[in-house]
Order: structure tokens, then C-alpha cells, then sequence
């Protein structure tokens, strides 16, 4: 089988936890490929990607590494053996690959829950914030660029939008909410979805306002989106040079915690929304 060229966030995924099962149970790569009759070449290709796992292979991996979770080595074997090709894969090759990477990961979400500081969850936007953000964002882009990112920033609503949606959290601070991106009138329009979605039931909105405060942020935006069980949680994080998927233990219990006490400083749900409200009077 040849090897793959590009792999995806999520076979990276895949193989990272692999090489954490073995490195937990002591084992070099050439002492698990000897328990599992195969060259360490294969566990190398195995554990960065480069080659995909049978469900078999990796619950005979599970084993040799004494591995007892059962509910991580379904998640994984899930994560080996289930391949869906949603329509995120119609951007492959046209946008960067963490645009379909970003998409995957909200498909398999079981929560996502977002901090956003500067601009309004991308889940939230509406199609002339987001036109208007990355024509800003990025000038150079012909017409053309621009559209593609936003139609790709649409249909990742899905999850919060679509038939079977998943619970979602924003804290979103007052800065956000008051920066007209797009203009008054499409400022006026983006408050009014903010308040439209928050009064879904499996939504929840809280502002973060200016007034707070012993208050130091959050280090700029922050998804968390939740795995099948929470050692697969990912947290995605933007950097000078892309986006960012961080996935390590004490990754993930940092952010857990710097999520909890963004969230205990926010006003209430309700609150929240008397804040937009009274936005959206202003202009």
C-alpha cells in the first residue's frame, strides 16, 4: 500500500496516540513490531501517519501495550476504520488543509466550546462579517479566495446550525461584539444572530465585559472541542504560522482550566444577552 503524502489532523491524531499507548507501556518501536510480527518501519509509518492501522492491527497494538480503556480503543479503532468524506472535501486543494482539517474535527465534535476576544466565533458570523474579515485580513486575495473561505465558513455552521447539532459554548468578550467589522448596519445584523442562536437550547452565550475587573484574557481565541472520550479533546489555537491542534494531557488540563475561569468571570446567559441588546440599541 502506498504511503500517504498529506495526512490529515485526524490521522495524526490517530498515529500520535498510538506512540503514546507504547510509550506508556515502555516499549521501543522495534520491541511493539516484534510483538506484532511486522518491521519497525511499519510502526514507524503506523505512528506518524503515513500508513493506516486495521481495527485488528491496532486492538492487538492495545493489547501488547496492557492497555485496559475500552472506551479509548473503540474511539480509536473508530478513529482507524471510519472514513467519512463530508463536504468539507469539495476544499481540498482549494483552500489549506487545515480548512478541511478544522471541518473534520467539528463533524466528530461532541461539544465544542469557544473564547473568542476580537471578533465573533466563526460559528456565529454572518456571511458579510466574515467576507468583510478576510478581505481585511488578507488584501492581496483576489475575489475569488475570499468567497471560497467564506462558503467554507458557512457550512462549518452546520454543527450548530444543521439538524443534529452539538452543545455549544462561546464566551465572547465586549471587544468583539463592538468592533464594526462589516459596518453599522452589519454590525446591527450580526448582534441580532448572536441574539437569535443564544436562545437555542443547546447553545449557550456569555460576554465577557469590559467592566470586569482582575481580568487578563484568555491569550486570544480558543477552541475546545470534544473527543468521543476526553483524552481525545483537541484544543485549536491560531499562531503567526497557522492554526495550532494541541492534544497533550497537560495541554488539555490547562486549557479545561482557563476555560472554567473565563467562564466564572462572564456574566450570565442572560445577562449576556441584556449587554447585546443594549449594543444593538446603539447603533
Amino acid at each position: 500500500m502506498a504511503l500517504r503524502r498529506e495526512p490529515t489532523a485526524r490521522q495524526m491524531r490517530l498515529a500520535t496516540e498510538l506512540r503514546r499507548l507504547r510509550e506508556a507501556a515502555g516499549l521501543a518501536a522495534r520491541e511493539a513490531a516484534s510483538l506484532l510480527g511486522v518491521s519497525p518501519v511499519q510502526i514507524s509509518h503506523i505512528e506518524s501517519a503515513l500508513a493506516g492501522v486495521s481495527e485488528e492491527r491496532l486492538r492487538r497494538l492495545a493489547a501488547n501495550y496492557a492497555c485496559s480503556d475500552s472506551e479509548l480503543i473503540d474511539a480509536l479503532a473508530t478513529m482507524a476504520t471510519v472514513r467519512v468524506r463530508g463536504w468539507w472535501e469539495d476544499y481540498r486543494g482549494v483552500l489549506p488543509a487545515a480548512y478541511q482539517d478544522l471541518a473534520e474535527l467539528d463533524h466528530h465534535a461532541t461539544f465544542r466550546r469557544d473564547v473568542a476576544v476580537m471578533h465573533v466565533p466563526g460559528l456565529f458570523q454572518t456571511e458579510d462579517y466574515a467576507r468583510a474579515l478576510f478581505t481585511y485580513m488578507n488584501p492581496e486575495f483576489p475575489d475569488a479566495e475570499v468567497e471560497h473561505r467564506v462558503q467554507h465558513r458557512m457550512q462549518r455552521k452546520v454543527i450548530v446550525e444543521g439538524p443534529d447539532p452539538v452543545p455549544y459554548e462561546t464566551l465572547i468578550h465586549e471587544a468583539a461584539l463592538r468592533i464594526k467589522v462589516a459596518g453599522r448596519d452589519s454590525t446591527r445584523a450580526q448582534l441580532a444572530r448572536i441574539l437569535e442562536l443564544s436562545e437555542a437550547e443547546h447553545v449557550i452565550v456569555r460576554v465577557i465585559p469590559f467592566a470586569l475587573d482582575d481580568f487578563a484574557g484568555a491569550g486570544g481565541a480558543m477552541v475546545h472541542v470534544g473527543g468521543t472520550v476526553p483524552r481525545l479533546d483537541t484544543v485549536v489555537r491560531d499562531a503567526p504560522h497557522g492554526t495550532v491542534f494541541l492534544d497533550s494531557e497537560a495541554q488539555l488540563t490547562h486549557f479545561r482550566k482557563l476555560f472554567r475561569r473565563v467562564r466564572d468571570q462572564s456574566l450570565s446567559a442572560e445577562g449576556s444577552r441584556d449587554l447585546v441588546h443594549g449594543l444593538a440599541k446603539e447603533l
